[in-house]
């Protein structure tokens, strides 16, 4: 299940170059174990999150594995993409609890890390929407692809269903590394079987009416957007599921 990338190689290159060159001071933040609420919440170094109400929900979980555009960083709780899924599920009467398990400046390597944290419960679908640090930081795509597959073939060891949003390298580091970056999601993709969503950002990245003042992260109307994105492919697994 691939989804058409429809942010033209102008919006593409806006946002990214943005991202080259402002993103490094807001992003760049330690790696952390996520929180289990709805939003991923900072917490000294070396301890586990407080858990909250949410983990007393018995809903087979949906859980959103990602970096600062998944935990809605500048966004309040409620606006937050993996927020605006759950919003969507309710709408629906699917019987389901999204988890935001998104920590600001994770790369593929501290998704990989704290993948155990962030399977705990009957966790049924794993959306994975890590990458964009890994391109901040020139990171190796070989490695990134290498992180990926490990998160997807933990996860499914795990009878997880897991569908990945790819992302984009800024294209100041060449055609060579940002063609490579962008198949390795597919590669990944395409060796597990797994659903891609090829651009989390579609429709977003370059908008200035859509992002907050860094030119990085979705406001609210963006975070939207993005929800819409991830909805089109997670709908129709979740109805599937509930009708077994």
């Amino acid at each position: 299940m691939v989804f058409p990338l429809r942010c033209g190689k102008r919006a593409v290159f806006a946002a990214c170059f943005t991202l080259l060159t402002v993103a490094s001071s807001g992003c760049n933040r330690a790696e952390q174990p996520p929180a289990t609420s709805a939003t991923a919440q900072s917490q000294p170094e070396g301890r586990e999150p407080s858990r909250t109400s949410s983990d007393d929900d018995e809903r087979p979980k949906v859980v959103c594995l990602g970096d600062s555009l998944t935990a809605g960083l500048g966004l309040v709780e409620t606006e937050s993409y993996p927020s605006l899924l759950q919003k969507r599920i309710d709408a629906e009467e699917l019987p389901f609890e999204v988890v935001n398990a998104g920590v600001s400046g994770d790369t593929s390597a501290g998704g990989l890390r704290r993948l155990d944290w962030s399977l705990q419960g009957d966790v049924k679908v794993l959306i994975v929407a890590l990458g964009g640090n890994d391109a901040l930081r020139g990171l190796s795509v070989r490695e990134m692809r290498a992180n990926l597959a490990a998160i997807v073939a933990g996860a499914r060891d795990k009878g997880v269903i897991v569908m990945i949003a790819g992302m984009q390298a800024p294209p100041n580091f060449g055609d060579e590394y940002t063609i490579a970056f962008r198949q390795a999601f597919i590669d990944v993709a395409r060796e597990y079987r797994t659903p891609l969503i090829p651009f989390l950002l579609d429709k977003v990245a370059g908008q200035a009416s859509l992002n907050q003042a860094d030119g990085i992260h979705p406001n609210a109307q963006g975070a939207e957007v993005v929800a819409e994105t991830v909805w089109n492919g997670l709908r129709p697994i979740l109805q599937q599921m509930s009708s077994q």
